[in-house]
């Protein structure tokens, strides 16, 4: 169990940019949190539902930067780096603390933590673990690095959007964290695809299979949620083959800096390939499960069994 960290801080006017999937439900939970949340989305009317929690709408990411603390949740380091110039580029007032919670390598979070600092704005790394619908489960993790100060100023928020906030220490510790983190994604569903088809190969039903597996040593949160998609082929999106192909890349590539084979992540990240070759691009990445069952030389059904997900 979690120990609830006390504070007698005062309240903080949070700064959010980003209203997609995971950034809607991150900035809804610090909104009804009761945290006075100012939120700013490329397209405004994605971000105008957050008022009903209590959020406020800004017209100019530039209004944010008023805010004594800003969150960032948006898709690539392209758009991390132009949402911060535009944050920044009034410099009659600036946040105490922008906390980054996208998904960027090493270096671009390096570079962001230099523009900040040149600011005298600290900076806290704090990609996530999950996705929107852990969200709404209120299941999401946050890993963090940066100065301890930072940290524990932004703490009592992280801990309204999540149920737990990891301190790695600091710099971009955190950003190796996610990339480890997100290659083991890909390598983990890869496996569990190969091995849910060759169990129906050989004629155990995917719902008998999984549920086995679900409840073995070798079960985990992510087995159990992935179960419904594999299942009963829903693959509605939590995250694209693109975006995980993107941190296949980040993986392969802090492997070669850190002078680490990664033979898995390697076989992996070609397999993601292909399937975006094939043009499965537009639905979730768990639609590796598809390209394993056409390579074995079966056609997969639906199923149409209720199972459970174990989020709720």
């Amino acid at each position: 169990m979690r120990t609830e960290k006390k504070t007698k801080q005062k309240k903080l006017s949070i700064g959010w940019i980003g209203a997609g999937r995971m950034g809607y439900e991150m900035a809804a939970r610090l909104a009804r949190g009761g945290a006075d949340v100012l939120v700013w989305n490329r397209t405004r009317e994605k971000a105008e539902p957050l008022m009903k929690y209590g959020a406020k709408v800004a017209d100019k990411v530039a209004e944010l930067a008023s805010r004594d603390v800003v969150f960032c949740m948006v898709s690539t380091w392209k758009d991390v780096k132009e949402v911060m110039h535009k944050l920044l580029e009034d410099a009659q007032s600036k946040p105490k603390l922008v906390v980054e919670c996208s998904s960027i390598s090493l270096q671009g979070s390096a570079e962001l933590r230099q523009m900040l600092e040149q600011k005298k704005i600290q900076y806290l790394a704090a990609p996530v673990s999950g996705n929107a619908k852990v969200i709404k489960a209120g299941k999401l993790t946050f890993v963090c690095s940066g100065p301890q100060q930072a940290f524990d100023l932004a703490r009592p928020y992280l801990d309204l959007i999540a149920v737990n906030a990891s301190y790695v220490g600091e710099g971009e510790l955190s950003r190796i964290v996610k990339i480890c983190h997100n290659v083991f994604l890909g390598v983990v569903t890869q496996s569990l695809a190969e091995i849910t088809i060759l169990a129906q190969k050989a004629g155990v039903p995917r719902h008998a299979f999984l549920d086995f597996m679900n409840q073995s040593v070798m079960g985990s949160t992510f087995t159990r949620y992935k179960t419904p998609a594999f299942v009963n082929l829903d693959f509605k999106v939590t995250f694209t083959p693109h975006l995980l192909r993107k941190d296949m890349d980040l993986g392969l590539d802090a492997g070669r800096q850190f002078e680490v084979p990664m033979p898995l992540a390697s076989a992996t990240r070609d397999l993601i390939q292909s399937m975006i070759g094939q043009g499965w691009t537009e639905q979730d990445f768990a639609t590796l499960l598809l390209q394993q069952a056409k390579a074995s030389g079966i056609k997969l059904k639906p199923e149409n069994m209720e199972v459970g997900d174990g989020l709720s």
